[in-house]
């Protein structure tokens, strides 16, 4: 079992940077890859970045690549999603997430076992 829990997530304006946290209680964090999702209002959620367990692996939607970093540290159980030149269209609750497989990603959220409650995010034009 474990539990995740976001926070940094805000209001800021276009051009703007926010940085999300991702702690995990629980043990074996580093066996999980670990992903950022979100979801805007009236839309499916939609895979953002992952990174496996031993960061030698990082994934980006294309919409975000050269804005947004992913990163993690084993020893404190966190996952920090970057993000840089923010743009009204990054408005969405963002989601951390779990996977169960240390060396690959999926885009597919049905896959991933444990999720956050989500930290909204706004960006204002």
């Amino acid at each position: 079992q474990v539990q995740l829990v976001e926070s940094g997530g805000g209001l800021v304006q276009a051009g703007g940077s926010l940085r999300l946290s991702c702690t995990a209680a629980g043990r074996l964090f580093s066996s999980y890859t670990m992903s950022w999702f979100r979801q805007a209002p009236g839309k499916e959620r939609e895979f953002v970045a992952a990174i496996n367990w031993n960061s030698s692996g990082k994934y980006y939607t294309d919409s975000v690549k050269g804005r947004f970093t992913i990163s993690r540290d084993n020893a404190k159980n966190t996952v920090c999603l970057q993000m840089d030149s923010l743009k009204p269209e990054d408005t969405a609750v963002y989601f951390c997430a779990a996977l169960r497989r240390p060396y690959s990603y999926s885009l597919n959220p049905a896959d991933y076992l444990y999720w956050g409650q989500g930290t909204q995010v706004t960006v204002s034009s």
